[in-house]
């Protein structure tokens, strides 16, 4: 049994505390601001280290569509915590600000040290509106601007922020056998820390506080804050199987919610309309977070209940939308036609709802290789990066990939991070036969997800390839790679020290 990213940092953040020797000191935990000692640099190398974990992690998901939903959700959240100055300058430009996503379908949400969020898919799947959504998120964040977990890690002062780091791998590599796991969390002082909590109660009240202020200054509605309080407050009362661990890394008692409840009463209320968009985004979480064939089929039987017809449309359309993919997922191609024709009718009239439609039936047209129907579908000039890894994907299949290749050239000059890009361009680059630039792309999105020493490889083999004369004479390409090489080199180099 594996466990998942979001399981194995629940357990890293404890054990790492259990091999540094103490447990969290609530009476004196810090006040508001960073009064930690580890400095933000060594925060970063440290949360990149996790990172490259959850990166390799098999759950791990880099769905075009979702991202940009809970990119715009985060975004907004960024720029809010700027304009309130809970966010410095500092923390701005030396953490990652990134959420990584995994199909877990636990209801579970976490923040890592570095700027660096996991966002299960479980948790999105369970939420009613971006409100809900835009709560979680906000707490997380403002755990990582309040500097909480280098807060906790710096309670035992004689350890330093690469020792630390050292510890947090060794107890993520444990946390990988379940028996080796189980064995390092049972007994020592971390048992102190109430089966497995990140955070003091002190520290879920700042998060709350802060957060609450920072969604309600990005325009999301408070009352986000404490329905989600209230879901899982439910949820904690009705399941106990494992399926919510957020509850307990942030634990819902009754005071928190209670202070919700008064402090989004002093804002301004706006009754909180459910939006097809989030909907439909959380029946394609549900569908990729319940892989399992049962799950799929139960699904796609949801949309022939007769009741459905009497439903909210919000309802209608997380159902229909949620068929459509599961039944092309079972390479089911005419009943996913028929469930998007039934889609297109409760969509007719919204425009976000219409775009979430054509993109889905873009990807339902592109694995059947219809790709025409794609093209036709999404625009391959579209500046959005759904559109855009659809339609290029397309050119690509179509015998178009020069034309690919220089659209992707151009995306990843601006986005060097995205690792699905540079894996686009590799295709791109192999269907023109052009090896050399198609492994230094394949270098590339190693490097973007912090592989450097898969990178390496790959930019030693192009170099290789040099050597004996592959490389087409293309010497501009060729003096790239020696020199992503020596930089890349230069990282990997870096990471030995710290150990």
């Amino acid at each position: 049994m594996r466990l998942s990213p979001s399981r194995v940092f629940a357990g890293v953040l404890t054990a790492v505390l259990i091999l540094a020797g103490t447990a969290p000191s609530y009476a004196q935990l810090p006040t508001l601001g960073d009064n930690s000692d580890m400095t933000s640099g060594a925060e970063r190398k440290l949360g990149e280290r996790v990172a490259r974990e959850l990166y390799r992690d098999p759950d791990y998901i880099d769905d075009p569509v979702l991202v940009e939903y809970v990119q715009g959700i985060w975004q907004r959240l960024l720029n809010a915590a700027r304009a309130r100055g809970e966010l410095t300058s500092e923390l701005d430009e030396r953490f990652a600000w990134t959420v990584l996503m995994g199909k877990d379908r636990t209801v579970n949400a976490f923040a890592l040290p570095g700027g660096w969020l996991g966002l299960q898919l479980g948790l999105v799947s369970v939420t009613a509106n971006d409100d809900e959504l835009a709560s979680v998120l906000a707490h997380e964040l403002s755990h990582v601007t309040q500097r909480h977990i280098a807060r906790l890690m710096a309670q035992e002062k004689q350890q330093t922020p690469l020792m630390i780091a050292a510890m947090l791998l060794g107890a993520l590599a444990a946390t990988k056998n379940p028996q080796a796991g189980a064995a390092l969390m049972t007994g020592g002082p971390a048992l102190a820390m109430q089966q497995q909590l990140n955070f003091s109660r002190d520290m879920e009240r700042e998060a709350d506080r802060i957060g609450l202020g920072v969604m309600t200054a990005a325009g999301f509605q408070p009352q986000g804050f404490v329905t989600m309080f209230d879901k899982l407050q439910q949820a904690s009362r009705l399941n106990d199987n494992g399926a919510y661990p957020y509850l307990r890394t942030h634990p819902m008692t009754t005071e928190r919610a209670a202070e919700m409840q008064s402090r989004q009463q002093l804002a301004p209320q706006t009754p909180v309309q459910p939006t097809l968009q989030h909907a439909m985004i959380a029946g394609r979480a549900r569908v990729f977070s319940n892989p399992g064939v049962d799950a799929q089929r139960a699904i796609v039987g949801e949309a022939d209940a007769a009741a459905l017809s009497s439903q909210p449309r919000v309802r209608q359309a997380q159902v229909l939308y949620g068929a459509a993919l599961a039944s092309a997922r079972m390479h089911d191609g005419p009943a996913a036609a028929r469930l998007l024709q039934r889609l297109d009718a409760v969509v007719a009239g919204d425009a976000a709802g219409q775009r979430l439609a054509r993109l889905l039936a873009a990807e339902i047209a592109l694995d059947q290789g219809d790709t025409a129907r794609v093209l036709r579908l999404v625009d391959a000039d579209s500046k959005s990066r759904p559109e855009l890894l659809l339609a290029l994907q397309a050119q690509v299949q179509s015998g178009h990939a020069a034309e690919a290749a220089q659209r992707l050239q151009t995306w990843v000059a601006t986005q060097p991070r995205d690792a699905l890009a540079w894996l686009l361009l590799s295709s791109a680059y192999t269907a023109q036969g052009q090896a050399l630039r198609a492994v230094r792309a394949e270098a590339e999105a190693r490097v973007a997800q912090l592989d450097y020493a898969a990178a390496l490889d790959r930019f030693k083999a192009a170099q290789d390839m040099v050597r004996k004369g592959q490389d087409g004479n293309d010497h501009i390409e060729a003096s790239i790679i020696d020199t992503r090489a020596r930089q890349v080199d230069s990282l990997l180099k870096e990471q030995a020290l710290e150990r």
